[in-house]
């Protein structure tokens, strides 16, 4: 290396090593915003989509998905005026996979710190079967300061497992398969229920689509093992009863009523039941994925009701 090239390195790095040197250093419990990510109090890295403009609507996605699920919706909205923003859970998708924190009140505050990080405000909360959990529980943790109006659509409240107060709930033996599964098989486990009941692609007449399935199987595979076989337990045993009753902004739920996955008798009725004034839409026939399955009519129901 010559003389001028050496003075010229040494140079820039001494410049550089000064420029981090005068920069003030950040709180050391101050959530972090780097790109595309946020960090929470724990070091997890959560990732976040952020497309459009104007008031903003914020999609929770469902297990074991990622914000990917949320595209269609996500890319109608935005094209419609608004600000959409999907995140993907701990451990799930592009997001950090840490070994603890995978339940409900830890998805919930790992939201209020993306949505405090962003400073959203007059947000419409959507939330899919899981994500329709984690953001009730983000109201019963938070409270609606910063909240407009609450979608549940396939949503897993108010409680998926049967007991004796909720004996419409399915066995626990259901979810103690699903775990099995994932323990035998996780790769098998997500292609056989995203082309069976997820879709409702078992049902008699059903044209199964390659690309659902794919998708479906995708967005699992890239979500961390521990954090998946945990959230299980996670959407199928956590009470939202309490927190559906400190929901005080208007409120959609949507649900189809041949839901395989989260049993229409057992959730969209009683949720809706419980927060006062919401508004119950049953799409006839339909299964679980109506992300997917019957999006144009999603689209135009959300629009609608993030528009009124």
């Amino acid at each position: 290396m010559t003389g001028t090239r050496r003075n010229l390195f040494t140079g820039t790095a001494a410049a550089a090593a000064a420029l981090t040197l005068a920069r003030p250093a950040a709180a050391a419990d101050a959530p972090a915003s780097t790109g595309n990510y946020v960090t929470v109090k724990d070091g997890t890295r959560i990732y976040y989509k952020d497309w459009g403009k104007g008031n903003p609507v914020l999609f929770s996605h469902g297990w074991p998905l990622t914000a990917d699920s949320w595209e269609s919706q996500m890319f109608h909205l935005a094209n419609n005026g608004f600000r959409c923003i999907a995140h993907d859970r701990r451990g799930h998708g592009r997001s950090t996979q840490p070994w603890d924190g995978n339940e409900m009140n830890t998805y919930a505050d790992d939201l209020a710190t993306l949505i405090d990080t962003l400073d959203l405000k007059g947000v419409t909360l959507i939330g899919f079967s899981t994500g329709g959990g984690e953001i009730t529980r983000y109201i019963g943790r938070h409270g609606t300061k910063r909240i407009a109006k609450f979608v549940l659509v396939s949503a897993v409240p108010p409680l998926m497992v049967k007991t004796a107060a909720n004996p419409e709930g399915l066995p626990i033996s259901v979810f103690d398969g699903i775990r099995a599964g994932s323990l035998v098989d996780r790769s098998k486990l997500y292609k056989d229920i995203a082309g069976g009941p997820f879709f409702g692609f078992n049902r008699p007449g059903a044209k199964p689509s390659q690309g659902m399935i794919d998708s479906f199987w995708l967005q699992g595979m890239m979500g961390g093992h521990k954090n998946t076989y945990d959230c299980i337990k996670a959407f199928s045993e956590t009470d939202f009863t309490e927190d559906l009753k400190k929901v005080d902004v208007p409120t959609l739920v949507i649900h189809g009523d041949d839901d395989q996955i989260v049993p229409f008798v057992a959730s969209g009725p009683k949720s809706a039941k419980l927060v006062k004034g919401a508004k119950l839409k049953v799409y006839p026939g339909a299964p679980h994925g109506i992300t997917d399955t019957h999006k144009d009519q999603l689209n135009k129901d959300l629009l609608d009701f993030v528009k009124s």
